[in-house]
């Protein structure tokens, strides 16, 4: 009986660890609960908002993501694109949403950024459940293959004689493509003219059609790149990009910056552990799976995986530095 009771307290003891590893400390009635339902989720098809337009680098690579993890759950794993509002709508549809694992959303960087400008929805901190890291973007600057400017430095020269005249457009107000393009206008002493867009596809056919100078993009401007429709001007990247590799980082122009704004999949505050597993597990999967490989690759970005307690971590830390970044740059809500 002692050996038996010895185990039984062992037990409690590894269910406890496992628990505290998603910050969730619960009762063995409440985990034997969790248990059943994992064991049985999904049973209904998930839904995974893309708080961008249909067609952008996110909203393609997100559905390749959603079939390989649909197999691995044996559920339809379904994208709801709420484009707008600097990428936020998806946490604010997930905030309020039950804490079953049916309903999840992409998190781009400006969820962490909002709250230090406005009053939000949400709390970042609190109301969410971080299920998996994934990647960040190569974002960057193109123009249209008839762009008068052959370089970045042709541009930089133009806008200082012009100030306000030469337009960009971004994913919105207090987006990451908006706050570096604001960060790089101050370091370098120039005013450009910011038109927000919903999403990259936007951005994309607005540039190509003459309404805007400049686009900031991710890779979703790769095929007119490659055709000879676009050119990129500089990269954000740390790097020097594979598929463009002859193209300058801000680093390369002088500029010591890095901008990806990375991103993962959260649900509502309050998920069991199985269940945020049973997410994880399917969505790690098809991350290595060849056909996300190849999406990464054809849209040039580098996979970024961390699992659930490791994403918490770093959103935390992205929280605090968006915070100082926003101090930093006197950024408004309304600029």
């Amino acid at each position: 009986m002692q050996a038996e009771k010895t185990e039984v307290i062992d037990d409690r003891r590894r269910t406890s660890l496992a628990l505290a590893a998603f910050g969730i400390l619960a009762p063995l009635g409440t985990l034997a609960c969790g248990h059943a339902r994992a064991a049985g989720f999904p049973a209904r098809p998930v839904t995974l908002v893309v708080p961008f337009a249909a067609g952008g680098a996110t909203d393609t690579l997100v559905r390749t993501l959603a079939d390989g993890a649909s197999k691995h759950l044996g559920q339809p794993v379904v994208v709801e694109n709420r484009p707008g509002a600097a990428g936020v709508l998806g946490a604010n549809v997930v905030a309020r949403a039950k804490p079953d694992g049916y309903t999840l959303t992409i998190m781009p960087e400006p969820v962490f950024r909002l709250p230090h400008l406005q009053k939000t929805q949400f709390d970042p901190m609190q109301d969410f459940t971080y299920v998996i890291h994934l990647t960040g973007y190569s974002l960057g600057v193109a123009v249209r293959a008839d762009a008068p400017w052959k370089s970045w430095q042709d541009m930089v020269e133009d806008a200082r004689r012009n100030p306000g005249k030469i337009s960009y457009g971004t994913t919105g107000t207090n987006s990451t493509m908006h706050v570096t393009m604001e960060e790089i206008g101050q370091k370098l002493g120039i005013r450009l003219n910011h038109v927000p867009y919903k999403g990259e596809s936007e951005i994309i056919a607005a540039m190509i059609g003459g309404h805007i100078d400049l686009g900031v993009t991710a890779g979703g401007i790769g095929p007119y790149v490659d055709s000879g429709k676009a050119r990129w001007l500089v990269l954000w990247t740390a790097g020097h990009s594979r598929r463009w590799p002859a193209v300058p980082t801000l680093r390369d122009v002088g500029l010591d910056m890095v901008s990806t704004s990375p991103f993962g999949i959260a649900g509502p505050r309050g998920m069991d552990a199985p269940t945020v597993q049973v997410l994880h597990d399917a969505f790690r999967k098809a991350l290595y799976e060849p056909a996300m490989q190849q999406m990464l690759d054809r849209l040039d970005q580098e996979m970024a995986y961390l699992d659930s307690s490791g994403y918490a971590a770093f959103a935390r830390q992205r929280y605090d530095s968006q915070g100082k970044l926003v101090k930093r740059l006197g950024l408004s809500a309304n600029p």
